[in-house]
């Protein structure tokens, strides 16, 4: 289960002004093994991952379907199969997913240096010297890849992302670009600003997570790729990452959801878990890779050829979903 993700960021000229952070409340916990209740949201080891109130976190199967959808859906794939870009074990020496690692207050900081500065957050980020890079073997180094860390400071539920990272001899970090959110927030990134993803989203609420599955729910829209999109992104996407201006492109940041017919009887409980999740709460387009490549974290609990049942699911079982009408504030990730 490979990954072809690529990335074509477009610096900005804009002047970044550096995150002041303020302290939340400490919320350390343990990683939940139950389904969020009614009117909260998901969360990760006592944190939100972002407001129950969030884009992310809102149902979409009952808003109306886009005029556009069988474009979208053709440009990707029509007959392209879903893949499960996560599992468990190593493809190409590497575990397979997009992890994450959680600290504590008191964890010490580091100096990241981006070679894209002005779209990123200029704020000591609290990266440990082990933290999981994408891509990278156990105790090596990433060869290629999107190389994304993603750790969340548990202590005042802040999440800190970079795309392209790598630990540098003196502790410190390099990387493309950096981004940080406060996960009890519904603030967006500035609009036009990239973060360590394409669309400027951030990563971590979209991935697919064991723990969540094997709760029995899974109650966010989900992360994947397309391998063309257009030169304009949609709320709450921030960023776009291509050239290309044809109308049946999709642009950054477009919900999708599973079409409510499709029969996932037959298949694994876990994969039944992730097919009600995209006809519930959708996928959201994030980044250019690959067609219709769902994002999740490695975990050694994954049953591989379980995950290979989503293959069954084609292109043509989505559609596209207009979410305008959720919007209160278009610099606001909440939702009506």
């Amino acid at each position: 289960m490979p990954s072809h993700s690529t990335r074509n960021v477009r610096v900005r000229t804009a002047v970044v002004t550096a995150l002041l952070l303020t302290a939340f409340c400490g919320c350390a916990g343990s990683r939940s093994q139950t389904p969020p209740p009614p009117g909260r949201g998901p969360d990760l080891a006592g944190c939100p991952l972002l407001p129950a109130d969030n884009i992310w976190n809102a149902r979409v199967d009952g808003l109306p379907v886009l005029a556009r959808t069988n474009d979208y859906v053709a440009s990707i794939g029509a007959g392209a199969s879903v893949r499960a870009d996560f599992g468990s074990g190593l493809w190409e020496g590497a575990p397979i997913g997009i992890p994450f690692t959680t600290v504590e207050a008191g964890q010490p900081t580091v100096t990241v240096s981006f070679y894209y500065p002005d779209d990123s957050d200029q704020v000591p980020y609290p990266i440990p010297r082990d933290a999981p890079v994408e891509g990278a073997p156990p105790g090596g180094v990433a060869d290629g890849g999107d190389r994304h860390v993603l750790v969340v400071d548990v202590s005042s539920c802040v999440l800190y992302e970079l795309f392209d990272a790598e630990l540098q001899r003196d502790g410190s970090w390099a990387a493309g670009s950096g981004a940080v959110f406060d996960l009890r927030s519904n603030a967006l990134r500035p609009d036009g600003w990239t973060s360590a993803d394409a669309a400027g989203l951030p990563i971590l609420p979209g991935l697919v997570r064991y723990a969540e599955v094997a709760a029995g729910e899974i109650a966010h829209a989900i992360r994947f790729t397309a391998p063309r999109t257009r030169d304009t992104y949609v709320w709450p996407a921030r960023h776009e990452a291509s050239n290309r201006g044809e109308g049946e492109l999709p642009p950054m940041g477009q919900r999708f959801r599973l079409r409510a017919d499709f029969d996932a009887s037959g298949m694994a409980p876990e994969v039944q878990v992730i097919v009600r999740a995209m006809q519930r709460y959708g996928i959201i387009l994030a980044d250019n890779g690959s067609s219709w490549f769902l994002s999740g974290a490695p975990d050694e609990r994954w049953d591989n050829e379980a995950l290979r049942q989503l293959m069954r699911i084609e292109g043509s079982d989505f559609e596209a979903v207009d979410v305008s009408g959720l919007v209160v504030d278009p610099d606001s990730g909440q939702a009506r």
